[in-house]
């Protein structure tokens, strides 16, 4: 008798159905980021198996892709580089009458070829440290994760060249015309496509000069500066400078010191040549009175410096703290570096202090605890020693070599340890070369991405992306409330 169908599949139909389904389903499942790859593994007691090896291969620059506004108007950066003899260099170098030397290598500066021994390999130059714009644009032309569909980038970098800039103009008395390439540069960049997506908070930018030269509070010929910063549409971006201002959307980053280097090793060579370093002085000061700014404390230590045997005093002058050699010279021969005020609340010399392995003296907070956040240790004692200055009159005769001399033998080898360890997080590389380990500049996309991210969040869920992002905080810049007392 013919056998008759129940109109049911078979068992195995229904099996093989199953699976494909499974497959199309976990197939579907993927998004964009992740590949599939099938695997044979063969069995040798049985037929070959085909097996679905699944594996993610996430996007590596996912949230960290950056579009740079290359279609920035040359007169906001190139022209400055090609009219760079009619640029002020601003620098102690000697005989460079514009800032033309100086932009030679990238914006590192001319390289050091003889040392005399004291620096240890070829990555070393004499870096103008107001280029760091331009040699930050030349590192992030570089930048993995670049796109040129500024629809995926989570950040937009604005290759402006802000202390060029307002160096032209600087000392205008005419306040119209110091301010009228910042009017010019925000309105262009505000009416770009790019603008609108976060109203310029996902737009940042660097300067080679301290923040407060473009925080001019009032329209007042007088008064220092352009007022770049304060414009409605800079409000709602970021700027990273050598030193910040009170205002929570000017950060700080490092200094470019005069050691750039272009492999791990050279950074590896150099921190082993400071650790075993022979320092016969207790303390070294680099620098020169300031008798026209009031409450500068400079004065004083050059006499408690001067009023010591273990003391190594270095009256900077143009053509000696000019010379990187003549100032590392004397960083490397001490155990530790005193980093008053400069001109502003930072210094340059803090840097080449850290570079040196020399463990840095800060009187203020704004010299460091306060700038540079996203570089330095928050317990600022394990790096550094403290010693608080309010007035001039704090100082005592003698005081600061008496601290000095208590701070125990282990705890100046562990600080100069931390210092060493610092090291590379403090350079910027080489922009011909890359690191394997995170420099300056790393660190400092790293954290605009952060920053960012956090404003695309507050966006995300409702809340005012205004708020906070360019707020006023004075306890950057002045003395906490209560003093920490030297140890």
């Amino acid at each position: 008798m013919e056998k008759v169908h129940t109109g049911k599949c078979p068992q195995e139909v229904w099996f093989g159905i199953l699976i494909s389904f499974a497959l199309c389903f976990v197939l579907f499942s993927f998004d964009h980021s992740t590949s599939l790859s099938v695997d044979v593994v063969v069995n040798e007691k049985e037929n070959p198996i085909r097996v679905l090896n699944i594996s993610r291969t996430k996007d590596p620059c996912s949230d960290r892709y950056i579009y740079i506004h290359d279609s920035l108007p040359a007169r906001f950066n190139d022209e400055f580089i090609n009219n760079c003899e009619s640029l002020s260099a601003g620098t102690s170098m000697t005989n460079v009458p514009n800032m033309c030397p100086h932009l030679v290598n990238l914006g590192l500066g001319p390289k050091i070829n003889n040392s005399d021994g004291v620096l240890s390999n070829a990555s070393w130059f004499v870096t103008n440290p107001y280029l760091l714009e331009v040699i930050f644009h030349n590192r992030m032309k570089k930048y993995e994760c670049l796109t040129r569909n500024s629809t995926l980038a989570s950040a937009i970098y604005v290759p402006f060249y802000p202390s060029m800039d307002v160096g032209v103009h600087l000392w205008d008395s005419n306040i119209e015309i110091r301010d009228s390439s910042a009017k010019e540069f925000v309105k262009w960049l505000s009416g770009q496509p790019e603008w609108t997506k976060m109203w310029g908070r996902d737009h940042f930018f660097a300067s080679g000069r301290i923040s407060w030269d473009f925080r001019r509070e009032r329209d007042n010929s007088s008064n220092w500066g352009s007022k770049l910063r304060f414009l409605p549409e800079s409000l709602n971006m970021t700027m990273l400078s050598i030193e910040g201002s009170r205002w929570k959307n000017d950060i700080a980053i490092p200094y470019p010191t005069n050691f750039h280097p272009s492999n791990d090793s050279e950074v590896v060579q150099w921190q082993d040549k400071v650790r075993k370093q022979e320092r016969p002085y207790l303390f070294t000061f680099a620098g020169a009175p300031r008798p026209n700014q009031q409450g500068s404390i400079r004065g004083k230590l050059i006499e408690h410096c001067q009023a010591s045997t273990n003391c190594n005093f270095l009256h900077c002058t143009e053509k000696i703290c000019g010379n990187p050699i003549t100032v590392m010279r004397a960083f490397q021969s001490s155990v530790y570096c005193l980093q008053p005020a400069g001109d502003s609340f930072t210094r340059r010399s803090t840097f080449d202090a850290f570079l040196a392995g020399c463990i840095p003296v800060f009187f203020h907070p704004a010299t460091a605890y306060t700038q540079y956040l996203w570089y330095l240790p928050k317990n600022h004692s394990k790096y550094s020693v403290y010693i608080p200055v309010r007035d001039v009159t704090d100082l005592k005769e003698g005081s600061i070599e008496k601290i000095l001399l208590g701070i125990s033998k282990d705890r100046e080898l562990a600080m100069r340890e931390e210092v060493i360890k610092l090291i590379p997080k403090l350079v910027y590389a080489d922009p011909r070369s890359r690191l394997e380990t995170e420099d300056a500049f790393d660190i400092a996309v790293q954290g605009i991405l952060e920053r960012i991210g956090n404003v695309s969040k507050e966006i995300r869920e409702g809340r005012d992306p205004s708020i906070g992002f360019a707020d006023e905080d004075n306890s950057k810049v002045t003395f906490p409330k209560t003093i920490e007392k030297p140890t």
